[in-house]
């Protein structure tokens, strides 16, 4: 990309090659400085050259490139600038220098093979290297014409990663390294000493803090067994750096590889005396002690570190020396001052493990009960109930062991005894009955709800679950609780879809107290609430009036479950409440009631098609035939209905089955009147065609007939296609088949046209927006007839067409046969005198031989 594919950015947009740069974020003048560019056809070639040279640009925050998918061939380039330019002005100024140092590359290039200093090899690869003849200068020109070749594809001779190594490793120079010098006498060796302890004392005042030197010096003199001369060395060390580990360390080694016991000691004394906090020091110093078999001095150096309190490992150390010399009591001592410097319950466990593996189970039982007095209810822990139950079921106490768990279960928060009920569980799989293996079962399930319930105490489905988990385990006191904090989590929003879920708890809840506690009381102050506490004026729930008047029935308390519908009906009426009101009260046989509320009903909600049907089955149900077709005419007589054509269709339907043929065929007359829908018309027919009197096929036939005719009149076509075929399966099925031609004749035949189109306003887009369609075309149609007889005629021009051609053909076929006859008989005409000729000349030719 260059300055003539993109133009800088200008106002809200930037114009840009859209064929190979596009502007996916940022370059407006709402972030001018971010943006990240699409490169068509690119890939890392121009990517990390284009992302090095933006990076060179000062006033460039930051730029990357990537490829999106190594199928696709595009590379993305995000850049962040400074305020003082943009990321369109910054990438055209890093494509600029790019293409400069790119051309810069190839000028160098060209000019250096154009001086020809360098040389062929075998292959036929040049180096550079030194001046050479003309031949190859030639060779040079050679070079550089194919340098401008774009075949990329791999050399003939490839070069090994084996020839490579090899070619390294036979240039590689050799390493210097030092003679080594051989010492004759006495006078050698000092010279030789001499000069090393002048150059250790050389480059010790160059770095004389570093102490590597120090310690190679060191090294060196206590080689040469000068251990005074090393001892110097360290002391003079140590004044530089008095606290350096490493060299005590060293300095002490020294002296215990040479058997310096005093000397060491001292030093040991003199070390822990300065830093009495490093631990692997007192750890030497009695393992050295130890080692010499000086068991009351090794005792001795422990308590001296004991009295500076180190970490738990330097006490264990010190129980671990005990117990190798079965020093048990004062292991138990030491275990005791242990648990009183560093109180954690894991040191409380190891001394009672101590104490059980030597037999002491009495004693490993007192430690922990003291460790549970020590550490309290604030600072208990999980690990040491665990250990301590662990411990009694060893002992084969599970009862004691049982009861540690539940003691550490009622006392530990339960967001810290996750592990400790875990091991409960386990515990009771193991040597519980079956009672309490589910206790502990529900009692892990009702860990998780809890914390469930504490990320989000909306979440309904996790109170669903626990209200079931309390029911099974029989405990009436848990399960109102559950239930009672659960519908007290109330939806934050007046709004049905929240309360959808949130209402089932209130049903849940009062069933529980209905079926299983038998508190008829409590239920009914479940339902009350519930209801008290419904939005009534925004929505209502039909579910919970139906519930609650359906539990007042079974408490025998006819009345208030009527007022609470009544009331229902009065404050929120909805048609599943009319619904489930009218279904109550035809269980109860109250008709009157049930039609007092089917009127009500359809006052409130006249439009509604299956109110008036179910009415007017229920009058059909009782054989009140009259009042029932009352019920059917008043519905038709609506002037607005959710669903016509099921009213329409139960009301023939009933006249049907009521055998009145005639309010029937006056019901089609009148359906046809609002709506001459194709359907009503196929209905009719096979009405008329179901009727068990004589001439029926013919009076289903006029029907046809009628309909086709309508639709004719009203220009409906594709409707009387639909029509026509419904009567050919008429005919097909009850009809013969001149009736059945009668109606082939009708149908149309399709042809495709085309018009104009129109626009969303009625007026046609244009003269060359043209569109196909189908249209048809009936016989019976005079206005569509002139163009059916031009149709026909052209049809018959093109069969005549068509035989004219034939007879010309056949007409050809005979002059050309005539033809070939003529020739045939002129030419054995022409031959005939011939063989005459020749048979006469044989014929003179005998005579002759005759003579």
């Amino acid at each position: 990309m260059s300055t003539g594919n993109a133009t800088r950015m200008e106002e809200d947009t930037v114009e840009v090659d859209t064929g190979k740069v596009t502007i996916i974020s940022g370059a407006t003048n709402n972030e001018p400085q971010c943006a990240t560019f699409c490169l068509q056809d690119e890939d890392h070639t121009l990517g990390n050259a284009l992302r090095w040279t933006l990076m060179k640009n000062s006033n460039v925050d930051f730029a990357s490139y990537s490829i999106p998918h190594p199928s696709e061939t595009r590379t993305n380039v995000r850049i962040q600038t400074t305020d003082n330019t943009t990321a369109v002005e910054a990438i055209f100024k890093g494509l600029d220098d790019l293409t400069d140092i790119c051309s810069h590359v190839i000028q160098t290039f060209q000019a250096e093979l154009a001086k020809g200093e360098f040389e062929y090899d075998e292959e036929g690869a040049f180096y550079h290297g030194k001046k050479i003849d003309a031949t190859s200068k030639g060779k040079a020109q050679t070079a550089i014409a194919l340098f401008n070749i774009k075949n990329k594809n791999a050399a003939p001779v490839q070069i090994s990663a084996e020839q490579i190594l090899r070619e390294a490793k036979e240039r590689q120079e050799v390493a210097i390294t030092v003679p080594k010098q051989k010492i004759h006498d006495h006078e050698e060796l000092m010279e030789y000493r001499g000069r090393k302890r002048k150059e250790f004392e050389d480059r010790i005042q160059r770095s004389r803090l570093h102490i590597g030197e120090w310690l190679k010096y060191a090294t060196w003199e206590e080689s040469q067994d000068e251990l005074q001369r090393a001892r110097s060395v360290y002391e003079r060390a140590l004044q530089v750096d008095s606290k350096n580990s490493t060299l005590y360390l060293k300095y002490v080694e020294m002296e215990m590889k040479h058997k310096n016991i005093a000397l060491a000691r001292n030093l040991f004394d003199r070390i822990v005396t300065i830093l009495p906090r490093r631990d692997q020091f007192w750890l030497k110093y009695t393992y050295m002690e130890e080692v010499l078999e000086e068991v009351a001095r090794a005792r001795q150096i422990f308590e001296r570190w004991m009295q500076w309190e180190p970490e738990e490992e330097a006490w264990m150390a010190y129980v671990k020396f005990e117990k190798r010399y079965k020093e048990l009591d004062r292991a138990r001592v030491i275990y005791e001052r242990f648990v009183h410097v560093h109180p954690d319950p894991k040191n409380w466990v190891k001394w009672a493990e101590f104490e059980e593996r030597e037999g002491k189970t009495e004693k490993a039982r007192d430690i922990f009960t003291r460790a549970i007095e020590v550490m309290g209810e604030e600072l208990m822990e999980q690990r040491l109930f665990i250990a301590f139950a662990k411990f009694e079921t060893r002992q084969k106490e599970i009862d004691r062991a049982r009861v540690i768990y539940k003691y550490a279960l009622d006392r530990i928060p339960r967001s810290k005894s996750q592990a400790l009920y875990n091991q409960y569980v386990q515990f009771e799989k193991q040597y519980g009955d079956k009672e309490g293996i589910e206790d502990v079962v529900v009692g892990k399930r009702r860990l998780q709800y809890e914390a469930d319930l504490a990320t989000n105490l909306k979440n309904y489905d996790t109170w669903f679950d626990y209200g079931k988990l309390e029911e099974s385990t029989g405990d009436v006191d848990r399960v109102r609780e559950v239930y009672e904090r659960a519908i007290a989590q109330v939806p934050p929003a007046p709004e049905k879809r929240l309360w959808r879920r949130y209402i089932y708890l209130w049903i849940k809840y009062a069933l529980f107290e209905e079926l299983e506690t038998k508190d008829y009381e409590r239920a009914r102050q479940v339902y009350k609430s519930c209801i008290q506490l419904i939005p009534h004026k925004k929505f209502t729930f039909a579910k919970i009036w139906l519930l609650y008047a359906k539990f007042e029935i079974r408490q025998l308390d006819l009345s208030t479950a009527r007022k609470s519908l009544g009331m229902a009906l009065g404050m929120c009426p909805k048609d599943r409440l009319f619904k489930g009101y009218i279904e109550l009260e035809l269980e109860l046989r109250a008709i009157d009631r049930a039609r007092i509320l089917y009127a009500k009903y359809l006052e409130w909600s006249p439009s509604n098609c299956a109110a008036w049907i179910k009415f007017a089955e229920l009058e059909n149900e009782l054989q009140d035939t009259e009042r029932a077709r009352a019920v059917f005419d008043l519905a038709i007589a609506q002037p607005e209905l959710d669903m016509p054509e099921i009213l329409w269709k139960a009301y023939i339907d009933f006249e049907v089955g009521e055998e009145e043929w005639a309010n029937a065929r006056s019901l089609y007359r009148k359906l046809l009147e609002r709506t001459a829908h194709v359907k009503v018309w196929i209905s009719w027919a096979h009405f008329e065609a179901s009727v068990p009197q004589e001439g029926r096929e013919t009076v289903a036939r006029d029907v046809f007939k009628k309909g086709c005719q309508t639709m004719k009149e009203q220009g409906l076509k594709e409707e009387r296609v639909i029509l026509l075929e419904a009567w050919k399966e008429f005919e097909q099925a009850q009809g013969t088949a001149e009736t059945l031609k009668q109606v082939q004749d009708l149908m149309p035949k399709m042809v495709k046209k085309r018009r104009q189109v129109e626009s969303t306003d009625g007026t046609v887009a244009g003269s060359s927006q043209w569109e196909e369609y189908y249209d048809y075309i009936f016989p019976d149609d005079q206005t569509e007839k002139p163009n059916f007889k031009l149709l026909s005629k052209a049809h018959e021009w093109k069969a005549k067409m068509e035989k004219e051609k034939a007879a010309k053909a056949a007409v050809a076929a005979a002059q050309a046969a005539e033809a070939a006859a003529q020739a045939a008989a002129q030419a054995a005409e022409t031959a005939a005198p011939t063989d005459a000729a020749v048979s006469s000349e044989v014929a003179s030719e005998e005579g002759d031989e005759e003579e």
